[in-house]
């Protein structure tokens, strides 16, 4: 069996779990501080925040940015059905924009197309860790006031000019599925630059409470503030975290090495479209591109019966979804990149428990059915 992820968990984690469940301190803890320090030192923000995953952090940063019915918010139609969410719980409109048929990220010239007067937020995702053309989008919210969202759901380790992904727009948020590169079960992490939102945020996630216990003068006594949301991260997940995103450094260049080598065996296949590599892509996963579905469905059920773990991110665009869709009156042949990367991509194991061995058996069988 070749999982298709691993999480990198080891008996110190275990132990730091353990301990924080004996301390009878299982929320609002010392491991969350530090698993934020932490995780804020790596992405190289100002602040940060733990959340009880992606999805509500980009809500939260919906809601903190005021958007509200009649606003759009722009979002690749390749993505998590989480993103489009996040701003359809404010009552904002969701515009779908069309991706990079290779790497599946917005592409820059379908946003340009889709801002109106009512634009009030982009926000873009770094699929499979593979940056967005931030340069370009950071320039056109400039000019037209608009804000920038990165979700960062696969961009642990992404980089871009030197600098985290997550740290262009006003904030970026991360998860911590037990698929991405570090695990706390669910959960995951908001990371801005700008004080105004993160004091928001922190009230925001606790339910509107304007002051956390630690900080309270009277026990028991506090306000409350805002309409806030639970959104917060368990004391004990965050204990889990920490391990792993001290060692991640050394774990996200494993990745980059096992990238290398599908690349290098499957460059020059017939049916079969790679990306280039790209050292600043975090490799949340490795992906393919079929020349058909046919091909691409043949081979899933080649791992599949070989035990090989293998997935599709996302087998169906989010307009194409049946809420979406019917809302929108979206139609069958609209984003057809979208669809085209839906259809053809596979999405390979690429975490830092593979071994070279494995990547060899995996290669070949996708060699023998391409």
């Amino acid at each position: 069996m070749i999982p298709f992820s691993k999480p990198d968990i080891n008996r110190i984690d275990l132990k730091r779990v353990e301990k924080c469940i004996k301390s009878g301190w299982l929320t609002h803890g010392p491991n969350t501080k530090k698993f934020e320090k932490i995780f804020r030192d790596f992405t190289n923000s100002k602040f940060s925040t733990t959340v009880a995953n992606c999805t509500s952090g980009l809500h939260l940063a919906c809601i903190a940015l005021g958007l509200k019915k009649g606003d759009e918010v722009i979002v690749p139609a390749q993505t998590h059905a989480a993103t489009a969410h996040a701003a359809e719980l404010t009552g904002a409109k969701v515009i779908f924009a069309d991706v990079d048929p290779l790497n599946g990220n917005i592409l820059f010239s379908e946003i340009k197309k889709k801002i109106t007067k009512r634009t009030r937020c982009i926000i873009i995702v770094h699929m499979a860790g593979y940056p967005c053309d931030i340069t370009n989008i950071l320039k056109i919210c400039k000019k037209k006031n608009i804000k920038l969202i990165e979700d960062c759901a696969h961009s642990l380790g992404t980089t871009y000019k030197k600098r985290h992904a997550g740290n262009f727009g006003i904030c970026g948020v991360f998860s911590f599925y037990p698929t991405k590169q570090i695990t706390t079960g669910e959960g995951g992490m908001l990371i801005t630059n700008s004080k105004k939102l993160i004091d928001k945020i922190k009230v925001l996630k606790a339910l509107g409470v304007n002051t956390p216990p630690e900080l309270r003068k009277k026990q028991g006594i506090y306000d409350v503030t805002n309409l806030g949301l639970n959104y917060r991260m368990t004391d004990i997940q965050a204990a889990l975290g920490v391990g792993q995103i001290i060692r991640y450094k050394k774990n996200l260049q494993k990745r980059k090495l096992n990238a290398k080598k599908y690349i290098t065996n499957l460059k020059d296949i017939k049916n079969i479209k790679l990306q280039e590599f790209n050292s600043n892509n975090s490799y949340f996963i490795f992906q393919i591109f079929l020349k058909s579905k046919k091909i691409r469905n043949n081979i899933l059920k080649k791992f599949k019966y070989n035990n090989i773990g293998a997935s599709i991110h996302y087998a169906t665009p989010v307009p194409h979804m049946s809420y979406y869709k019917k809302k929108y009156k979206i139609l069958n042949n609209s984003f057809p990149n979208a669809r085209a990367y839906a259809d053809k991509s596979i999405s390979l194991p690429v975490h830092s428990n593979l071994k070279g061995k494995m990547i060899e058996y995996i290669s070949k069988i996708i060699k023998d059915n391409a």
